[in-house]
């Protein structure tokens, strides 16, 4: 019997996107120093769109934001709050299956997995296709969450991710959170 993969329930969305979660983690704070105007980027696993937003804002109107995730309500939470802030042209929703990703190669500058890279059932596979999205030397943003996430669990998520082929891990000030910066191998 397969087991199913554990999934934020839509029930608790509503924590993800709370305005009070911004005064301890900021979206721009966190993000801008990655993205840069005309980026295309992805939100792998967006759910309800906390950060694909302000990415959108990031990317400015000649880039592009492809929030992926596994659960049709949690996309459809993005597309409202993406129309809301009048950014519906710089975000393609992007419907992954629960074992791919299945996002089109090699043209994403930069790729987010913020808190739910340790409920991906097969980390190896997940990190591998986000290495092939991804142009070279193109970077990952590796997050999870303090609470429930140990630094031993955390470790072997990384390795994971070294396994698939991503190089240069390093530590990024994250509030609440372990993470990692991760590059492609290879000049932009």
């Amino acid at each position: 019997m397969k087991k199913e993969a554990h999934v934020c329930p839509p029930w608790l969305s509503w924590l993800l996107i709370n305005p009070i979660r911004s005064l301890s983690q900021n979206p721009r704070k966190t993000l801008q120093r990655f993205i840069r105007e005309g980026d295309t980027v992805l939100d792998a696993g967006c759910g309800p769109g906390y950060f694909t937003t302000v990415m959108a804002e990031l990317v400015g109107e000649n880039g592009l934001v492809i929030a992926a995730d596994i659960q049709e309500w949690m996309l459809e939470n993005v597309r409202k709050r993406v129309e809301r802030a009048g950014l519906p042209g710089r975000v393609r929703l992007h419907l992954a299956q629960a074992d791919r990703l299945n996002i089109p190669l090699d043209h994403v500058d930069f790729a987010l997995a913020f808190w739910m890279a340790h409920e991906v059932p097969d980390k190896g596979r997940f990190f591998s296709e986000i290495l092939l999205c991804l142009k070279p030397g193109g970077t990952l943003l590796l997050a999870e969450p303090k609470i429930h996430i140990r630094e031993n669990n955390f470790r072997g998520i990384v390795e994971a991710a070294r396994k698939a082929g991503f190089i240069t891990a390093r530590p990024v000030p994250v509030r609440l959170s372990r993470a990692v910066i991760f590059h492609k191998s290879g000049s932009p």
